[in-house]
C-alpha cells in the first residue's frame, strides 16, 4: 500500500502540551477507526509551526477524508516513491 507524507501547517504546533498532542492523537484515532483498516497512521513529526505526518492509504483522497473529518490541514500530500538511509550508501 501506497505511503505519504502529509504536511500539515500549524502555528504554534512546536508549543503544543502533552495534553493537547494527545487530544490531537485521539482525534485522529477516532476518524481512522471510522474510515477503517485501509488507511494508517504511522507517526508524526512535531516542528515549530508544522507537523510532519507518514500515512498508508490506498490513495491522496483518504488521505484528505481523513483530514477533514478531523478537521485538520492537509496542506501539501506527497507519495513515498523511495525511502533512503545510511545503508543506503553502502
Amino acid at each position: 500500500m501506497p505511503k505519504y507524507v502529509i504536511e500539515r501547517d500549524l502555528p504554534g504546533a512546536g508549543k503544543l502540551t502533552a495534553d493537547q498532542l494527545r487530544g490531537v492523537s485521539q482525534k485522529s484515532c477516532s476518524v481512522l477507526n471510522q474510515l477503517g483498516p485501509d488507511i494508517q497512521w504511522i507517526h508524526s513529526y512535531v516542528t515549530a509551526d508544522k507537523i510532519y505526518c507518514l500515512y498508508r492509504a490506498p490513495n491522496e483522497s483518504m488521505i484528505r477524508e481523513h483530514a477533514k473529518q478531523g478537521g485538520f490541514p492537509a496542506n501539501k500530500i506527497s507519495e513515498v516513491t523511495s525511502v533512503i538511509e545510511p545503508t543506503t550508501a553502502e
